[in-house]
């Protein structure tokens, strides 16, 4: 799961080449959620919302919001920071968690959040006044999403509970369609339908989609929370090492400290939720 969603961004990012941003979001997740609920047809689970409101919200937030900045990241940006920038999203769940559910922050999570808040002022740099603060500010507002959108798959698990599988599907078509909608307001450049062009639709709806995606869920349901966390910070580790050594991405110093110090936070998150 962490290297086929981390080496994606790189894949995210090579077919830009081709194809408008809007527009490829739009496809994968199009047909991403419509193979989702293929796999549930072919299992026979139930296709059942218990609140569509809530769904549709989620989707809002978890696919059309958080892949409308990771996007626009990738294209002013680079592929390491703007996916470790992106991962910061543990941190924003903290403190709004706090506020919504009166999950009060303790311990090691007041650690986590310091380090984290070091790594992010090394890599932001806001000293120097950088060009591609847009970049930043787009992976940041992608985690910023993201955190919103797990905050509301807690409003929906407290309230109306729903399998794992059918919330993924459904939100991911409610935001796949909201992303059509984006995609054919704004005007981009026409689809270069090449091999790559073909091959990165390919990947992100069989592998990054249903395959990630079923991975994910199989974890959720069989492994400590811990676990599944520093699975997931391979992530953005994967998608920074891939950018390295494929589009020659390397970081510099002050960066690379700022994102070792993000993943040193993730990782002391996920020794603590290991404890719980």
């Amino acid at each position: 799961m962490a290297v086929t969603w981390g080496y994606n961004w790189v894949i995210m990012k090579k077919v830009l080449l081709y194809v408008g941003p809007m527009d490829f979001q739009a496809m994968r997740n199009l047909f991403g959620a419509l193979v989702l609920l293929a796999i549930m047809l072919v299992r026979r689970m139930p296709l059942r919302m218990t609140s569509w409101r809530r769904v549709l919200l989620f989707g809002l937030l978890q696919t059309t919001g958080f892949c409308i900045f990771v996007q626009l990241a990738l294209v002013y940006g680079g592929v390491g920071k703007s996916s470790m920038l992106t991962y910061t999203m543990p941190f924003w769940v903290i403190p709004m968690a706090w506020i919504s559910f009166g999950e009060r922050i303790r311990g090691l999570q007041w650690l986590a959040l310091a380090i984290a808040a070091a790594g992010l002022v090394l890599i932001l740099e806001p000293w120097h006044g950088q060009a591609s603060i847009v970049s930043e500010v787009m992976a940041l507002l992608a985690g910023l999403c993201w955190a919103l959108a797990m905050i509301t798959t807690k409003w929906i698990k407290r309230d109306c509970p729903m399998d794992v599988l059918p919330l993924t599907a459904w939100q991911m078509l409610f935001g796949a369609l909201a992303l059509c909608v984006v995609a054919w307001l704004v005007p981009e450049r026409p689809v270069d339908p090449t091999p790559y062009f073909w091959g990165a639709i390919l990947y992100n709806v069989f592998i990054s989609t249903a395959l990630a995606w079923t991975l994910w869920v199989f974890a959720l349901q069989h492994l400590s929370a811990g676990v599944v966390g520093l699975s997931a910070l391979g992530v953005p580790v994967v998608g920074t090492l891939s950018a390295w050594l494929q589009l020659g991405e390397q970081p510099a110093g002050m960066e690379l400290a700022g994102m070792v110090l993000i993943v040193l936070a993730l990782v002391v998150l996920s020794l603590r939720s290991l404890n719980h």
